[in-house]
């Protein structure tokens, strides 16, 4: 009785998490010949724990049933998805909201043109393969390409659409999404190394060129609280709102992700509100980023390993590698040789393109600056409302 008593005490929500996240956090921290996972370790352990629950969904200890994975934990996991989703964009949009206005000029047009051409690389390589596969549907194939393009809100934008066909969907998300985010996550790394660039010197580069003075606040103000929880839970709230509107006749939003980070581009652009601070320390957001990537790829990665198994199909599993890799190629081609960008800047637009937040973590580690957000903040609005309505018309037009 003790024993099943302590084992169903330790397999609980919070355990799981946890558990994860350690397992996960080692994992990313093994390096072979200078490359390692980082924070996508964690997603590997989330699948991993996925797939497990996919055999053994539940077992019994004595007289108690220890459950690994079902509707309700399946609904917690989405839950912890959406919020570590929100606390990463969120600080993402705060830390570069102090230079990303004030940085706005003809050049920026780039990062727009890059999260326009990423997407519609990505959704014709998707609509080709339905024209050469008979037996691929549209539903699994805009599955694949919001998989192969990280794209959580694809994913629901297709659903929505797709009716009894949703679980098709999801089925191609979970087989695309692991390549999808490693992929990314390696490429940021490997490039650098391909082109025997010097990091500090390319690094030193980088930020001579991207620097931009930030004018102190002309008004005296206070924190309300030290470790600015105030504005970064009011730029949660006030994503949300913006997120919830929705543009006429295309019926497209940005979603909680998106106006999570364009409320903190605002919020870290004008700094105070009246007299109120809303400035947070670099090493406070660096730590919500940094927790809100790993909830994430928890609650993201546990759903899709336990529908991994059951729908994994080679040729699936090659289509969605193939959305990935085309437009991550021909997205880094036009960004150095037609855009004419630096490498991280490159690199970054890329991240925000193919909407992949993990990437952008590896990047910032990568690179050793946090001024790459900006590249990323810039280019991944666009690249989500293209994503969101490129799924919606394959789907309904295929």
């Amino acid at each position: 009785m003790y024993v099943s008593n302590l084992v169903s005490s330790i397999f609980s929500m919070v355990f799981i998490i946890f558990a994860i996240g350690t397992v996960g956090y080692l994992l990313g921290a093994i390096e072979i010949k200078g490359l390692s996972l980082g924070a996508a370790g964690v997603l590997l352990a989330a699948l991993l724990y996925g797939i497990l629950a996919s055999y053994v969904p539940s077992f019994t200890v004595g007289d108690k049933e220890i459950v690994l994975f079902n509707a309700d934990l399946k609904a917690k996991f989405s839950l912890i998805s959406s919020l570590g989703t929100v606390m990463f964009v969120t600080s993402v949009g705060l830390i570069a909201g102090p230079k990303f206005f004030r940085s706005f000029n003809k050049s920026t047009m780039s990062y727009i043109y890059m999260g326009v051409i990423i997407i519609l690389v990505g959704s014709a390589v998707t609509v080709l393969f339905t024209a050469l596969d008979k037996k691929l549907s549209a539903e699994m194939a805009v599955g694949l390409m919001t998989g192969a393009l990280t794209s959580t809100p694809g994913l629901s934008a297709a659903k929505e659409v797709a009716g009894e066909a949703a679980d098709e969907v999801v089925a191609g998300y979970g087989i695309a999404y692991l390549f999808g985010v490693l992929g990314v996550v390696l490429f940021v790394q490997l490039m650098p190394r391909i082109l025997r660039v010097n990091i500090d010197e390319e690094r030193a580069r980088f930020v001579a060129a991207n620097t931009i003075e930030i004018k102190p606040l002309t008004r005296a103000v206070r924190k309300v609280d030290p470790y600015g929880l105030l504005p970064f839970f009011m730029a949660v709230a006030l994503g949300c709102v913006i997120g919830a509107i929705k543009i006429p006749g295309i019926n497209f939003s940005l979603g909680n992700s998106g106006g999570c980070l364009v409320a903190g581009l605002i919020i870290g652009h004008f700094g105070h509100l009246g007299g109120i601070d809303l400035r947070i320390d670099k090493p406070t957001l660096n730590f919500f980023r940094e927790l809100g990537l790993a909830l994430f790829l928890i609650g993201a990665g546990v759903p899709g390993g336990v529908n991994f198994i059951d729908n994994v199909r080679l040729s699936y599993f090659i289509y969605g590698a193939i959305i990935t890799l085309v437009p991550l190629l021909v997205g880094y081609l036009l960004a150095r040789h037609v855009f004419r960008l630096d490498l991280f800047n490159s690199l970054g637009s890329i991240t925000g393109g193919m909407t992949s937040t993990p990437a952008l973590g590896a990047l910032i580690a990568t690179s050793g600056t946090d001024e790459v957000t900006a590249a990323y903040a810039a280019t991944y609005p666009i690249a989500l409302a293209f994503v969101v309505i490129a799924s919606k018309v394959i789907v309904l037009a295929l």
